[in-house]
């Protein structure tokens, strides 16, 4: 009889890159109070994207420091060789670092991607949506020029070999 397959937890880590200050700013501002980067960890690493492209680390190891929140995405049983094939796919394609940007495609639309693939499941429409709410607003728009050219948030490039990172 053939054993099931082994099943890896799939977790969302959701940072305030602002350290608090959207959240007290923003529903003033934009009447939101969400803001956030995001990264996927399955596999005993964390993978997001940035200023380089896919990049990852051991979870909570990027310079946010620990997530804000952790949302459990539940289980895939995507293996590590598969998920690190689909990654580099990934950055071949959509999410090379030339892709980037703010509204359009960051670490969240990363987030969701790679969510859905591991799990059939996409992350908090609250994150997705974000953008295009911030961007509804006046102060969204007239934030837009500036934003649009703010450099990603950067890490460690996205590297493995085999699962060794």
């Amino acid at each position: 009889m053939e054993e099931p397959p082994a099943l890896h937890p799939v977790k969302l880590y959701v940072y305030d890159l602002s350290k608090g200050m959207a959240r007290r700013l923003s529903p003033l501002m934009l009447g939101k109070r969400r803001t956030g980067h995001t990264s996927i960890i399955v596999h005993k690493d964390e993978f997001y994207y940035g200023a380089g492209g896919i990049s990852s680390c051991a979870p909570g190891g990027t310079l946010l420091g620990p997530p804000d929140s952790v949302i459990d995405l539940g289980n895939t049983e995507v293996t590590e060789e598969i998920f690190l094939e689909y990654l580099s796919s990934l950055g071949e394609s959509m999410f090379r670092s030339e892709s980037y940007h703010f509204f359009e495609r960051n670490c969240n639309t990363f987030s969701n991607e790679v969510a859905q693939f591991l799990t059939g499941r996409k992350i908090p429409s609250y994150i997705t949506d974000l953008p295009s709410e911030v961007l509804a607003t006046p102060f969204g728009q007239a934030l837009r020029p500036f934003l649009s050219q703010l450099p990603p948030p950067g890490g460690n490039t996205f590297n493995r070999d085999n699962g060794q990172s």
